[in-house]
């Protein structure tokens, strides 16, 4: 029972931790927490040790590197092998649809090319020879995106909603992030093939996690295991109840509950991801913009906002956003992508 009590404890403290920081990320007095919280800590620890930390976080976070490609290849054959071992079989022994069992499967090779896609895809990087072409692209602003700025490194002029990758070192096309489980930075070329991964896998994960409860369900339900009745610690006979029987499951089949529990962990935690990207994607935002608070300048928009704190009160709107489907058409078919191919 303390072990089931720890478990969704830790369980909601991870959720809830996620939640929170993607909400507070923006806050300035969170990241002045955070590097106090640093600096505290750095005083506790040996400072080769810090050294050696620091190049680990560099290494993984700030060059381009597979390491995360081969744990995300890792954990998913992880749990798709436990899911083929042992639910698969039981599931076709209690006479499930075979075509729900094979779903995952299905969503597994549609995942993996997309995540190949991904990975290798030209997300839009900016070059002397496609420059005016993105340029012609987006709007600009003078808050945002100035006209006539240059980017150093690359040698060339930065369109709007571009940005350069430090981690990738280059300019990229409406850059939305650098994602490390891909390796590749996510902009205008490649943002449907990321999409559609995010979704698949997602959809994997809710699946095997909807597959796996029917099947413990199934199981206690034949086995009339919540009809039985057990001693408590005070010796009264006391109903099976649902914490129970979850402890009592994860002791009779520990790699399915756990395997449950983690998939429906990653469900909850890939399912608020989507639902940001999706809600980004309605809009017409990308992830950079949203962080950074971009907007242009408008007097007849409804949404008020101070910036900067020593001038009056300005009101802003989103000058990229022109409908639901101009912006979903945007990412599914890019236009310069066309254009530039043209061009080489």
């Amino acid at each position: 029972m303390d072990f089931l009590i720890l478990f969704l404890f830790y369980l909601a403290l991870v959720l809830i931790g996620g939640v929170t920081i993607c909400i507070c990320s923006k806050a300035h007095y969170l990241k002045v927490l955070v590097k106090g919280a640093a600096q505290m800590i750095s005083h506790m620890i040996p400072e080769y040790l810090q050294r050696a930390v620091l190049k680990l976080l560099h290494y993984l976070f700030h060059t381009r590197n597979h390491t995360f490609i081969i744990l995300h290849l890792l954990l998913q054959g992880m749990i798709y092998a436990e899911y083929t071992w042992e639910i698969f079989g039981y599931c076709l022994e209690l006479g499930f649809s075979l075509r729900y069992l094979l779903l995952p499967y299905l969503l597994l090779v549609i995942n993996l090319v997309f995540f190949m896609l991904s990975c290798v895809s030209n997300p839009g990087t900016i070059t002397k020879a496609n420059e005016f072409l993105f340029l012609q692209a987006y709007e600009f602003n003078a808050m945002t995106f100035p006209k006539n700025m240059k980017c150093f490194t690359c040698n060339v002029r930065k369109p709007a909603r571009s940005k350069h990758c430090s981690v990738c070192d280059r300019c990229v096309h409406r850059f939305d992030h650098h994602c490390v489980w891909v390796n590749n930075c996510i902009g205008a070329w490649n943002a449907r093939y990321f999409l559609i991964y995010l979704l698949t896998l997602a959809a994997s994960a809710a699946t095997m996690a909807t597959v796996s409860t029917m099947l413990l369900v199934q199981l206690v339900v034949l086995s009339d295991l919540y009809l039985e009745t057990y001693v408590d610690d005070l010796g009264h006979l006391q109903v099976i109840d649902i914490v129970f029987l979850i402890q009592y499951l994860f002791l009779t089949l520990p790699r399915i509950v756990f395997m449950l529990g983690f998939v429906v962990m990653l469900s909850f935690l890939l399912g608020g991801y989507l639902c940001f990207t999706l809600y980004l994607t309605a809009t017409n935002q990308t992830t950079n913009e949203w962080y950074r608070g971009d907007r242009a300048w408008c007097r007849h928009c409804p949404r008020v906002v101070a910036w900067p704190r020593s001038a009056e009160p300005q009101v802003s709107r989103n000058i990229h956003s022109r409908g639901l489907w101009s912006n979903l058409g945007e990412i599914f078919l890019p236009d310069t992508a066309h254009r530039a191919k043209k061009m080489n």
